[in-house]
């Protein structure tokens, strides 16, 4: 009974617990993400590429 009286006194009992658990129950950590950035760099180059050169293209012929 006094672990109940003294779990509902401190207030970091339950903060305490959590950290027990987290610590217990760790999950394995994932693959950082790729980033996107250069993907959509990439493509928007690709895209005023081909614009130039049908602007070149058409202005030409």
């Amino acid at each position: 009974m006094s672990y109940n009286n003294e779990e509902q006194l401190d207030p970091a009992g339950s903060t305490q617990k959590f950290q027990r658990f987290v610590a217990e129950n760790r999950e394995e950590e994932t693959e950082p993400r790729r980033p996107i950035l250069p993907y959509v760099f990439v493509g928007l180059s690709v895209i005023l590429a081909i614009g130039i050169i049908l602007t070149v293209v058409l202005t030409w012929s």
